[in-house]
This record gives structure tokens, sequence and C-alpha cells, in this order.
């Protein structure tokens, strides 16, 4: 088959990857401020989308891992085809889409890594990943990063409620729900300055297997347009399955908390995309949830849903490692493999589509873990301002009554 088609067919999926990668990782800066009423959802979006759209032409330090340093390609490495990396994105999107399904907040930068790895594994042996930068570059910072966010989104939850603790009568964290667009922004911008590279780093590799580009190349501008806009069409549709599961499903998000989850969350990913790590947004903006939601005292988490995101988060790099392999298994038997793999990877996608229209009544496990939580935390909140209404009464009879008072009473939450 002519390399050039073939080339073609990769960067066409992998704009649908970025796609997928967009609607996949909007929750990532916009599920707490939705959460919590600071935005609505569409306007959420479309902000996210814009940003994300910026964010992408800000930086292509992660890009150059991606497309010159977790694969060995050209002189002094070893020969990458395009069909290699065609088999690597159908593991990846195949993964993206069936955790999109389950309301799993899983990492988009994972399954990419393990898609590419598993077909470079198959097809051109052990000696085509440089295992040394998937650990320095990849797994460190995977295993690092949530718990650098959570933290961080721990201490500053903390920091934020001691500065702020009022007096009964007047509410000072009020400000907090219109610092989170702020800040739910600045995570949409550094989602773009990293997420969105890594699609232009899998093109660029591409073009580089295929000969249209020197080893070592940077991303060319089309190449930074097409994904800088790709990514943003996908934040704009809004993956509403994984915003419920982060802004519901771990924690009772408050304004207070999600303003220091979203700087948490921006903090670690722009230092990360700085230092050139392929940082998984999605996995240090569920860190910082939890460590946020542990910040505030009286504040609990859902552990049975944190449990399964975690889960996930282990498995997303083997298991699109493993479709990757799979895929680059088929593709060896030449033109009809190829085709083969075009078929099934359409297969998936539309079956995955279709299913996710059935009927409401037959959530899967983790959306019903959520919807469960979601009435329960509703119900906790009623009686929560219930309480806190009784107490204001309380405290106010009681500053009527003793004179030596004046004004100030214990810190109600």
């Amino acid at each position: 088959m002519d390399l050039t088609f073939i080339v073609v067919l990769v960067i066409v999926l992998a704009i649908f990857f970025d796609f997928t990668n967009g609607f996949h990782d909007t929750a990532n800066a916009m599920a707490t401020p939705i959460a919590t009423g600071a935005l609505r959802p569409r306007v959420a979006v479309a902000v996210a989308a814009v940003l994300n759209l910026a964010g992408a032409f800000l930086s292509t330090t992660v890009a150059s891992t991606i497309s010159g340093g977790i694969i060995k390609e050209g002189p002094g490495g070893v020969d990458i085809t395009p069909a290699m990396i065609f088999a690597g994105l159908i593991g990846a999107v195949v993964w993206n889409l069936v955790t999109w399904l389950r309301g799993l907040p899983s990492s988009s930068s994972h399954a990419l890594f393990g898609g590419l790895i598993g077909a470079a594994l198959v097809g051109a042996g052990l000696g085509s990943v440089d295992f040394g930068v998937v650990l320095s570059k990849v797994v460190f910072p995977a295993l690092l990063a949530p718990l650098v966010a959570g933290v961080a989104g721990f201490v500053a939850t903390r920091l934020a409620y001691r500065i702020t603790r009022r007096p009964v009568e007047k509410n000072r964290r009020a400000g907090f729900r219109v610092g989170q667009i702020f800040t739910s922004s600045m995570v949409a911008l550094a989602h773009g300055t990293n997420d969105a590279q890594k699609t232009m780093g899998v093109i660029t590799l591409a073009l580089i297997a295929g000969g249209f580009l020197r080893t070592g190349s940077a991303p060319p501008f089309w190449v930074i347009i097409i994904c800088a806009c790709a990514i943003a069409a996908g934040t704009y549709t809004g993956g509403w399955r994984i915003i419920q599961t982060l802004g519901g499903g771990l924690t009772d998000i408050k304004a207070t908390q999600g303003f220091s989850a979203e700087a948490a969350t921006a903090a670690t990913v722009l230092a990360s995309s700085h230092l050139g790590f392929a940082l998984s947004t999605t996995q240090v903006a569920s860190g910082s949830i939890i460590g946020a939601g542990l910040g505030r005292r009286g504040g609990s988490i859902q552990w049975g849903t944190a449990g399964k995101i975690v889960i996930a988060w282990f498995i997303t790099l083997p298991a699109a490692a493993a479709v990757g392999a799979v895929c680059e298994l088929i593709a060896q038997f030449g033109v009809v493999g190829l085709a083969l793999e075009v078929v099934l990877g359409l297969g998936v996608i539309v079956g995955i589509f279709v299913i996710s229209r059935r009927r409401p009544g037959s959530s899967n496990a983790l959306e019903v873990d959520v919807a469960m939580n979601s009435v329960r935390t509703r119900s906790e909140r009623r009686d929560a301002e219930k309480k806190r209404s009784e107490e204001i009464l309380a405290t106010r009879r009681r500053l009527s009554d003793e004179s030596s008072l004046f004004g100030y009473g214990q810190d109600v939450r």
C-alpha cells in the first residue's frame, strides 16, 4: 500500500484521537466550577475549548518527547513504520472511548503511550522503545503527580479556610466562586499546553517514519493548528459522563475547595509542560480534588469511586498496549490486515457510540455510584444548611444576651 496513504490514515486517526482527548478531559478543568455553580455547563466547556486552543500554541516540548523520545526512530534507532503508529492509535482511541463510556477519568496520555509502545514492541522488538525515557518522563511523573497535586490541593484548601475564617453574619468565601472562573481557565490553558502536544508528537513521528521530515524535527505549524482545533472541538462537546464523576462522584465540592483544587492542578500541569513531562492531566485533577476534599473540615471522599478511578489509572497503559499490539499483529498481513484494522476500529467506535445512546435506565456501575453519591450529597447539603441556620440563630441570640461579646463567634462552616 502507498506509504503516503498510510501516513494520511495516521494523521486522520490522530486528529480523531485528539478530539476524543478533548471531550474525555473536559472534566479536568470544568467539573468543579460546574459542580459549584461558578460557571454554567455550556459556558464552561466553551471557555475550556478556547483556552485549550490557545494553550496548544504555547509549547511543543512535550511533543518532542513523543516524537523523539519514547520511540527510537531514524538513524541509530529502529524503523518505526506509519502502520505501527496507526495500530498504536487504534489502541489509544478504543481505550479512551471505553473509559468515557464508563464515566472513568482515565489518562488519555497513557492510552496513547500504551498503544504506541504495544505496537512498536510487536512490530520492531524491544529495542524500539527507550524505556529510560518511559520511566523518567511517563511512569515516575504518573506516580508522583497525583500525590503532589493532592498534597497541594489539601494545603491550599486548609489555608483558604483558615485565612477566610469569618464572622457569623459575613461570608468571606463568596469570592471563591468568582475565583474559580480564573483557576479553571488556567487548568484549561495548561491542558492545551500538555495534551495537545501529544497528538502533535504522534503526527510528527508518522511524518518522520514516512520520510517526510528529518529525525528530530519539530512539529510543523500546520500540525500545531489542526491539533489545536481538534482538541478544542472535542472539549466543546463536553465529556459529561466524566464531568459527573469528577464533579459529584468523588466528593461534595464547595467553591473554596474547587478554587484550591484547580489552582493545584494548573500549577502542577504547567510545571510539567515546562519540563517536558508528558503528564496525565486527568490524574492530576483527580488527585487535587481528593486532596481538596480531605482539606475541608467535615469533608469526605467516596473511596469506592476513587478506587475504581485508581484501578483505571493502573490498567490504562497495559490495556492500550495490548490493543495496539493486537492491531500491529493484524497489520502484518499487509494491505488486507490494514483494511481489517480500519474495519474493526470503525466497528468498535460505532458500537460504543450506539451503546452510549441507550436508555438512561441502564446505567453502568460507576454511573450508579455517582448518581447515588449525588443524591446523598444533596441530602447531606440540605441537612448541613439546616444545622448551620440553627447554629447562626443560636449564636445571634447568645450575642444579644451577652453584651460582653462584640460580634465574632465560632467558625461556622
